[in-house]
């Protein structure tokens, strides 16, 4: 388990799989990330397969958040994690979901991404870390900033969402930049 200020990341189990089909069948929820169309359960039980057979520094993580600091009860809200490892140059893409919408705009999303930060440039050594968001996906931009993200790019017109495309932007933090930070 990787432990930070209110917020944990665990394996991903076989029990988990359906509060995923639930959050991913939300179009709220849908609008941020790259799916398209419902999933069945039969799907998610088939990438929780495949997942098994990545190796284990690119297997996303659950997120588990503590509502309450006072006290010691943890919700499930989503998932993260760190894909496309580069090792030759120590850089690797991040994903985040949190499906839970009551916990959005709390500082969840900017913990965990602290968090899983501190994971890849502590533990893994990686030099950067890299992410594609949206344009019209405000909360996360906001998230990633705070977490100490800049956007570095644009795919002008990227992705085709809600009828109409919008852009998406790169954004990143170096080792370097992170530890400033910190």
């Amino acid at each position: 388990m990787i432990r930070g200020e209110r917020v944990r990341l665990r394996a991903i189990e076989k029990a988990d799989l359906p509060a995923f089909v639930r959050w991913l069948n939300d179009p709220e929820i849908r609008q941020g990330i790259s799916l398209n169309r419902p999933i069945s359960l039969a799907e998610e039980e088939e990438w929780f397969a495949d997942l098994l057979k990545k190796p284990q520094q690119e297997r996303p993580l659950a997120i588990e958040i503590q509502p309450d600091p006072d006290k010691e009860e943890w919700a499930f809200v989503g998932n993260c994690g760190l894909f496309d490892i580069d090792w030759e140059s120590r850089s690797a893409e991040i994903g985040i979901h949190i499906g839970e919408k009551k916990y959005w705009d709390q500082g969840f999303g900017t913990r965990v991404m602290r968090l899983v930060c501190k994971h890849a440039f502590g533990d893994l050594n990686l030099h950067r870390v890299w992410l594609r968001v949206f344009e019209t996906n405000q909360r996360a931009i906001r998230a990633y900033e705070k977490a100490g993200f800049t956007q570095e790019g644009r795919f002008r017109e990227g992705k085709h969402l809600d009828g109409k495309y919008v852009d998406v932007l790169i954004m990143s933090v170096l080792r370097p930049e992170w530890q400033e930070d910190q």
